[in-house]
C-alpha cells in the first residue's frame, strides 16, 4: 500500500485539546483537526469550505503519528482585549477592533501550552473514495497555498515537510522507510539542543482504524496497545465543534 509520510518540527508547537475557560492544554503530538486543518491550507481550503473539510475524515484517510520527541512543555500567560459580539459587528482589522468597538472591549485571561523542540512524524493512508489523491497532497505540501504552522500562527515550521510516496506494509513500515534528509539527520531525535531535552529511549506510535493497520511484524506486541479516545474530528469549523474518535497507542522500547 501506498503512504504520504511527513515531518513536523519547529521550536514552538501546540497541538490543542479540548478547552473550556481559560486553559488552552496542547497534547505531546498532533490531533486530527490539526493535520486537517494543515492539508487544507496546503490545499487552499478556507474555514467556511466545510465540505472540502469532511472530505478528510476516517472514511477517508487514515493518519498515524511516530512520536520521536514530545519536546519540553512551556505555559504563556495571556492577557487579550476584544470586543463583544453585540450586534453582530465584523471587524477586519485590529485597528478597528480598538477604535470603532472600544467601547465593547472586554478582556480575556488564557492560560496557553506549548511544546519545545517537538518532533513528530506524520503518514496518510488514502482509502478508495478520497477527493484527493496522495500524490495531489505531496503536492500541496511542497507549494503550499497557505501559511503552515504547528497548531497556532505564532509556530513556524523549522524544518521542511519533505513529503515522500513510501509504498510499505503498515504504518510502521511507512515511518521506517522514511528518508531523513542528511541535514536532517545530523539533529538530535530529542531537538535541536540535546544537552537540554531529556533522553527517551522509546518510540511512541499513534494511528486510527484498526491495529492491524499499523504492523503484522513478530516483534509487534498487540497487548500492549491502549486505545484512547480523542475528540478532534471536526464536525464543524466555524463553530468549533468536534467529534470523538478511537485512537490506538502503543510505545515502543528500544533506541529512536
Amino acid at each position: 500500500m501506498e503512504y504520504l509520510v511527513f515531518q513536523l518540527y519547529g521550536p514552538f508547537a501546540s497541538w490543542g485539546e479540548a478547552a473550556v475557560g481559560e486553559s488552552r492544554h496542547s497534547e505531546s503530538y498532533p490531533s486530527r483537526s490539526a493535520i486537517v486543518g494543515l492539508l487544507s491550507s496546503a490545499l487552499g481550503i478556507t474555514r467556511d469550505q466545510e465540505e472540502n473539510h469532511q472530505q478528510f475524515s476516517p472514511d477517508h484517510y487514515l493518519f498515524a503519528f511516530k512520536i520521536r520527541s514530545s519536546g519540553s512543555l512551556l505555559k504563556d500567560y495571556h492577557t487579550t482585549q476584544i470586543p463583544d459580539s453585540v450586534g453582530k459587528k465584523k471587524y477586519h482589522s485590529r485597528y478597528e477592533e480598538i477604535r470603532h468597538g472600544k467601547e465593547r472591549l472586554g478582556t480575556v485571561l488564557s492560560s496557553r501550552e506549548y511544546r519545545l523542540d517537538a518532533s513528530v512524524h506524520v503518514s496518510v493512508l488514502m482509502k478508495p473514495n478520497a477527493k484527493w489523491t496522495l500524490k495531489e497532497l505531496q503536492a500541496a505540501l511542497n507549494t503550499p497555498k497557505f501559511h503552515l504552522y504547528l497548531g497556532r500562527k505564532s509556530n513556524p515550521l523549522a524544518l521542511p515537510l519533505d513529503p515522500q510516496l513510501i509504498v510499505s506494509n503498515g504504518f510502521l513500515d511507512s515511518f521506517n522507510n522514511f528518508q531523513m534528509k542528511p541535514f536532517v539527520e545530523g539533529l538530535s531525535a530529542y531537538g535541536c539542543i540535546e544537552r537540554w531535552m531529556p533522553v527517551e529511549n522509546y518510540e511512541r506510535y499513534a494511528w486510527e482504524g484498526e491495529i492491524k493497520d499499523f504492523s503484522d511484524e513478530p516483534d509487534f506486541d498487540k497487548n500492549q496497545v491502549q486505545i484512547r479516545i480523542r475528540h478532534d474530528i471536526p464536525r464543524s469549523r466555524q463553530r468549533w465543534q468536534f467529534k470523538s474518535r478511537e485512537e490506538y497507542f502503543y510505545q515502543m522500547r528500544g533506541s529512536v
